[in-house]
Formats: structure tokens, sequence, C-alpha cells
């Protein structure tokens, strides 16, 4: 699997846009649509490649937009979906709770959800288990 970042997207773009323009040059496996940016993971180098050469600077809705290998940690982590965060929850609140259980590679928040993801499963798995529908900054976390 090969991660790439794209930039300065127009604020209308959706991630189904995105997935549908990226898997016109392969397999695009997961595609992330946060703020002006987001992220789209193909399953080889090579069509991660080609997509990046062909889009880098394409026009969407209006926007050029940066396309490029993503300069994230490529090692492999456990994705955890955390749902119902209160407002005011922020990526470094976050990462600090779920650091308690282990070592976050990633996290993004995004609107009152986030994705984290956890260098070990094992560690992913005590803090579904010990969070999982427990209350944090007043609100209900679960795995929606």
């Amino acid at each position: 699997m090969v991660k790439i970042f794209i930039g300065n997207l127009a604020c209308d773009t959706s991630a189904d846009e995105l997935r549908r323009l990226f898997e016109k040059y392969g397999k695009v496996t997961e595609c992330d649509r946060l703020k002006n940016f987001g992220f789209v993971h193909m399953s080889s180098l090579s069509e991660a490649e080609t997509a990046i050469r062909n889009l880098n600077q394409h026009q969407l809705n209006g926007w050029r937009m940066n396309v490029e290998l993503s300069k994230g940690k490529p090692k492999s982590s456990t994705k955890l979906h955390v749902g119902n965060l209160g407002e005011g929850v922020t990526t470094d609140i976050l990462r600090a709770k779920f650091e308690e259980f282990g070592s976050v590679v990633e996290c993004d928040v995004v609107k009152d959800y986030a994705f984290v993801h956890m260098e070990r499963m094992e560690d992913a798995m005590d803090a579904i288990n010990k969070m999982d529908n427990t209350a944090f900054k007043g609100e209900l976390l679960g795995g929606g």
C-alpha cells in the first residue's frame, strides 16, 4: 500500500470525487478527505507514481491540486475510528489520550469523529477495550 497526499483541495471536493479520479490510475484501497487536503491509499507504487505524475497540478473544482507521496510514517499500523467527539477535542488532546495505551503513528480529527493509527495492534485493542463507550471531555466515545 502506498499513501498519497493531496493538498490544495476546493471546499466542495468530496472523498468520492477523489476516489473516482485516482481509480483511473489503479486500485484505491482507502480515501480520506480532511479540511483542504486528503489522502489516497493505492495498491502499488507504480500505480501511485502514475497517478501523481498525471494528477499533480490537475484542476479539480477550480483548484489546482498538489499531489505527492505522503511523507508520513510508512510503518504499518492499526487504524481506529473514534466517534462522538465533543467540541474542543483537538488532534493533540486525542493523540495524548491514546498514547496512554501505546505509540500513535497518526491522528486525524474530522468534525465529531477521528481516525487514530496505533503502531501495535495489541495497544489498539487495549485502547478499544478500555475506552469504548467511555466519557471523555464530556462526550461518550464509541466505535461508531
